[in-house]
C-alpha cells in the first residue's frame, strides 16, 4: 500500500481520509500481529505444561528467536553469549579448534572451508564435506553450537571427525590434534617476477598486512616486478571495512561497493581513497566457489574498475550485509539489512561473481565429482533484486585446449596448483608487455 503524503491539503475531507485509513489499516495490522504473538504464548505455556520433560523457560524463547529468523536466510540468528564471544575471536584473528568454518543444513554439519595452515586444512578436510560423527558418536540433528563445542577443546587433545564426502564411496576418517587457532589472514612469496598475495580470510589485520604485502614483494623482486596475483580462493569473507581497505590498496579512484537496504534512500557508497599501492602494476584476482562475501567485494570492485583480470570459477554468492545488533551485555542480533552491489551496480547475491577467465582446478582430481555449494543452494537465502545473467564468459561447447594436461603431465611439469601457476604466467607476461585488463579479458582465450 502506497504511503499518504497529502495529509491537509485536501481540505477536510481529505484530511479526514489521510488521517484515517492509515489509522485503520495501521490498527488493524496491530490487532492481528498482537494474535499471532497471543498464539505464541499459547504454544509457549502449553509446551511448558505438558511436554514429556520439564523445559527450561530460557531455551523455549532462544528456540523461539531462532527459529524466527532461521526463517528469514541463512545469515540471520540470535548471539548467545557465547556465540558473541566467539565471533569477537574470529575477527580478532585468534581461537581455539581445529580451523573449520562450518554451517548446518538440514540438521548435518557442512564444511565450508577449512583454514590455510590448521588442523583440518593439513589433513585434507574439503570445502562440501559432511562432518557425520565425532569420536565415533553421530551429530546428526545436534544444534551447530553443540557440533563446534566438541571440536573445540584443549589444544594438544585429539579427536576423531568422521566425514562423508559427496563422490566418495565410503566415509573418511581423520584423527586431528587441537590447536590454538591463530589466524595469519594474509601470506606472500615471489614467484619469479611475480608477487603472490594470499588472503585466507577477512579479520582486522587483513588490510594493512595486504599493504605490507605489497611493499616487501616490491622491496623482495625489485624494479623488474611484473604484477601480483590476489589469491581469494575458499576465503569465507569477513569484515566489510577490511574488504574495502584491500580493494583500495589497488584503486586509485572510484566506488568499490555500495550497499542498498530496504528503502530506495538507503543506499551508502564506499570509495577508494588513497593511491594504488603498487604503482599499476598488472593484477590477476583468484576465486573459486568458496570466495565468498567480502572476498566477492574485493574481485567485483577490481574487475569492474577494469583494474584487475578475474580468473577460476564463479564464486560463492552471498551478497548480503549483516549487522550486530546489542541486544544485551553478552547477547546480540546478527540480522541481514542491505545487499551488496558492485561499482557497475550488479548485486554479488546468488550470482556472484563471474570471472573474466573460467580456468579448472586440473590438480584436483576428485573436484568435479564434488557438488559445487553456492548461496543460491541455502535455504531460505536472499533473493537478487535482480538476478545476473549467470553464462561464463568462456562457456564454449568445444573444449578448451589449455585445459587438456594430464595429472601425468602436470606433475611431470612440476604444478601443484594448475590455477595459481595460470595465473602467475599470466601477469608475468602483461608484466612484459602491459596490457589493459579489457583488453585481456578478450584476448586470453
Amino acid at each position: 500500500m502506497k504511503p499518504f503524503v497529502h495529509t491537509l491539503l485536501a481540505g477536510s475531507a481529505g484530511a479526514m481520509l489521510a488521517l484515517t485509513l492509515p489509522t485503520a489499516v495501521s490498527a488493524a495490522r496491530g490487532n492481528e500481529t498482537w494474535r499471532e504473538l497471543d498464539t505464541l504464548m499459547d504454544v509457549f505455556l502449553k509446551v511448558r505444561e505438558a511436554y514429556v520433560d520439564e523445559v527450561d523457560d530460557r531455551k523455549l524463547v532462544e528456540g523461539a528467536i531462532n527459529g524466527m529468523l532461521a526463517s528469514l536466510d541463512p545469515h540471520s540468528s540470535y548471539l548467545d553469549a557465547r556465540d558473541s564471544e566467539s565471533m569477537r575471536s574470529q575477527t580478532d584473528g585468534e581461537y581455539g579448534g581445529l580451523g573449520l568454518t562450518v554451517s548446518s543444513e538440514d540438521g548435518a554439519v557442512r564444511v565450508v572451508s577449512p583454514t590455510d595452515d590448521t588442523p583440518a586444512a593439513r589433513a585434507g578436510i574439503k570445502s562440501g564435506d559432511f562432518i557425520t560423527h565425532l569420536d565415533d558418536e553421530l551429530i546428526f540433528g545436534s544444534t551447530l553450537n553443540e557440533a563446534v563445542d566438541k571440536m573445540r577443546g584443549t589444544p594438544g587433545t585429539k579427536i576423531k571427525l568422521t566425514v562423508v564426502r559427496p563422490g566418495s564411496p565410503k566415509p573418511l576418517n581423520f584423527t586431528l590434534v587441537r590447536e590454538v587457532i591463530k589466524i595469519r589472514p594474509v601470506r606472500w612469496e615471489a614467484k619469479g617476477n611475480v608477487g603472490v598475495i594470499r588472503i585466507a580470510s577477512f579479520n582486522r589485520q587483513t588490510g594493512e598486512a595486504t599493504r605490507e604485502a605489497v611493499t616487501e614483494l616490491s622491496r623482495k623482486i625489485g624494479p623488474d616486478i611484473a604484477g601480483f596475483v590476489i589469491d581469494l580462493r575458499s576465503n569465507p569473507g569477513g569484515l566489510l571495512d577490511q574488504a574495502i581497505e584491500v580493494s583500495d590498496t589497488f584503486l586509485e579512484r572510484g566506488e568499490i561497493v555500495s550497499q542498498r537496504g530496504r528503502t530506495k534512500g538507503d543506499i551508502e557508497r564506499y570509495y577508494a581513497r588513497s593511491d594504488d599501492l603498487t604503482g599499476g602494476k598488472p593484477v590477476v584476482v583468484l576465486v573459486d566457489e568458496g570466495s565468498a562475501s567480502a572476498a566477492e567485494i574485493v574481485a567485483g570492485a577490481l574487475q569492474d574498475q577494469k583494474r584487475a583480470i578475474v580468473l577460476g570459477q564463479r564464486t560463492f554468492g552471498k551478497g548480503s550485509v549483516q549487522t550486530l545488533i546489542p541486544l544485551g551485555p553478552d547477547t546480540g542480533l546478527r540480522l541481514t539489512t542491505a545487499r551488496y552491489y558492485t561499482p557497475a551496480g550488479k548485486s554479488v547475491q546468488e550470482a556472484g561473481i563471474d570471472p573474466d577467465i573460467v580456468v579448472p582446478q586440473l590438480t584436483d582430481p576428485t573436484r568435479n565429482e564434488r557438488p559445487r555449494l553456492r548461496e543460491a543452494d541455502l535455504r531460505n537465502h536472499l533473493i537478487a533484486e535482480k538476478k545476473a545473467d549467470d553464462k561464463l564468459i568462456e562457456d564454449d561447447a568445444k573444449p578448451d585446449p589449455r585445459f587438456r594436461l594430464t595429472a601425468d603431465e602436470l606433475k611431470k611439469a612440476g604444478i601443484t596448483d594448475f590455477q595459481l601457476d595460470y595465473a602467475v604466467k599470466l601477469v608475468s607476461r602483461l608484466g612484459a608487455q602491459p596490457v589493459a585488463p579489457a583488453q585481456v579479458a578478450s584476448t586470453a582465450k
